[in-house]
Protein backbone atom coordinates (compact mmCIF):
# COMPACT_ATOMS: atom_id res chain seq x y z
CA UNK A 1 0.00 0.00 0.00
CA UNK A 2 1.48 3.59 -0.77
CA UNK A 3 2.50 5.59 1.59
CA UNK A 4 0.77 8.92 2.11
CA UNK A 5 -0.47 8.62 -1.52
CA UNK A 6 2.56 8.03 -3.20
CA UNK A 7 3.24 4.72 -5.72
CA UNK A 8 6.90 3.31 -4.80
CA UNK A 9 8.71 4.40 -7.93
CA UNK A 10 7.65 8.05 -6.91
CA UNK A 11 9.27 7.37 -3.34
CA UNK A 12 12.10 5.87 -5.06
CA UNK A 13 12.65 8.66 -6.97
CA UNK A 14 11.68 11.75 -4.64
CA UNK A 15 14.46 10.61 -2.75
CA UNK A 16 17.82 10.63 -5.15
CA UNK A 17 20.05 13.60 -4.88
CA UNK A 18 20.01 15.72 -8.41
CA UNK A 19 23.28 15.13 -9.43
CA UNK A 20 25.16 18.60 -9.87
CA UNK A 21 28.72 19.14 -11.21
CA UNK A 22 30.88 22.41 -11.05
CA UNK A 23 34.70 23.02 -12.13
CA UNK A 24 36.68 24.57 -9.81
CA UNK A 25 39.99 26.51 -11.09
CA UNK A 26 42.84 26.96 -8.61
CA UNK A 27 45.39 29.98 -9.81
CA UNK A 28 48.65 29.43 -7.74
CA UNK A 29 50.90 32.33 -8.70
CA UNK A 30 49.68 35.12 -6.95
CA UNK A 31 50.64 39.29 -7.62
CA UNK A 32 49.02 40.54 -4.13
CA UNK A 33 45.30 40.80 -5.42
CA UNK A 34 42.83 38.52 -4.24
CA UNK A 35 40.46 37.12 -7.27
CA UNK A 36 37.37 34.99 -6.94
CA UNK A 37 35.01 34.70 -10.68
CA UNK A 38 32.14 32.55 -10.31
CA UNK A 39 29.80 31.66 -13.22
CA UNK A 40 27.37 29.15 -14.74
CA UNK A 41 28.95 25.94 -12.90
CA UNK A 42 32.61 27.09 -12.07
CA UNK A 43 33.91 29.51 -9.49
CA UNK A 44 37.75 30.48 -10.16
CA UNK A 45 40.51 31.70 -7.47
CA UNK A 46 43.76 33.11 -7.28
CA UNK A 47 46.31 33.31 -10.01
CA UNK A 48 47.43 36.44 -11.63
CA UNK A 49 45.77 38.80 -13.73
CA UNK A 50 46.60 36.74 -16.77
CA UNK A 51 45.94 33.17 -15.07
CA UNK A 52 42.72 34.27 -13.68
CA UNK A 53 41.91 35.44 -17.16
CA UNK A 54 43.10 32.41 -18.72
CA UNK A 55 41.11 30.38 -16.40
CA UNK A 56 38.18 32.14 -16.84
CA UNK A 57 38.33 31.78 -21.05
CA UNK A 58 38.90 28.19 -20.36
CA UNK A 59 36.11 27.85 -18.35
CA UNK A 60 33.41 29.78 -20.45
CA UNK A 61 34.97 28.40 -23.49
CA UNK A 62 33.95 24.87 -21.65
CA UNK A 63 30.23 26.14 -20.80
CA UNK A 64 30.07 27.05 -24.76
CA UNK A 65 31.03 23.48 -25.98
CA UNK A 66 28.88 21.92 -23.21
CA UNK A 67 25.78 24.50 -24.94
CA UNK A 68 26.49 23.50 -28.03
CA UNK A 69 26.42 19.34 -27.41
CA UNK A 70 23.47 20.21 -25.55
CA UNK A 71 24.96 18.70 -22.02
CA UNK A 72 24.86 19.72 -18.41
CA UNK A 73 28.61 19.61 -17.10
CA UNK A 74 27.67 16.69 -15.19
CA UNK A 75 25.71 15.02 -17.51
CA UNK A 76 29.17 14.25 -19.63
CA UNK A 77 31.59 11.43 -19.21
CA UNK A 78 35.22 11.84 -17.93
CA UNK A 79 35.90 10.96 -21.02
CA UNK A 80 33.78 13.36 -23.28
CA UNK A 81 34.87 16.23 -20.52
CA UNK A 82 38.63 15.75 -21.55
CA UNK A 83 37.69 16.08 -24.92
CA UNK A 84 35.93 19.39 -24.41
CA UNK A 85 38.81 20.55 -22.28
CA UNK A 86 41.83 19.55 -24.67
CA UNK A 87 39.59 20.87 -27.58
CA UNK A 88 39.78 24.47 -25.46
CA UNK A 89 43.45 24.32 -24.60
CA UNK A 90 43.74 22.52 -22.15
CA UNK A 91 46.43 19.83 -20.88
CA UNK A 92 46.36 16.98 -18.26
CA UNK A 93 48.96 17.48 -15.46
CA UNK A 94 51.28 13.91 -15.48
CA UNK A 95 52.45 13.47 -12.05
CA UNK A 96 56.13 12.37 -12.48
CA UNK A 97 57.17 9.13 -11.34
CA UNK A 98 58.69 9.00 -7.82
CA UNK A 99 62.46 9.05 -8.08
CA UNK A 100 62.53 6.58 -4.92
Amino acid sequence: MPLAGLSFNQMANAKKPKRKAMMLGLGLDSDGHKRVTKGDNFTLVGGTKDTHEQMTEKAIKINEKLKARGKQLEEVSREEFTDIAHEVGLKPVIPKPDAN
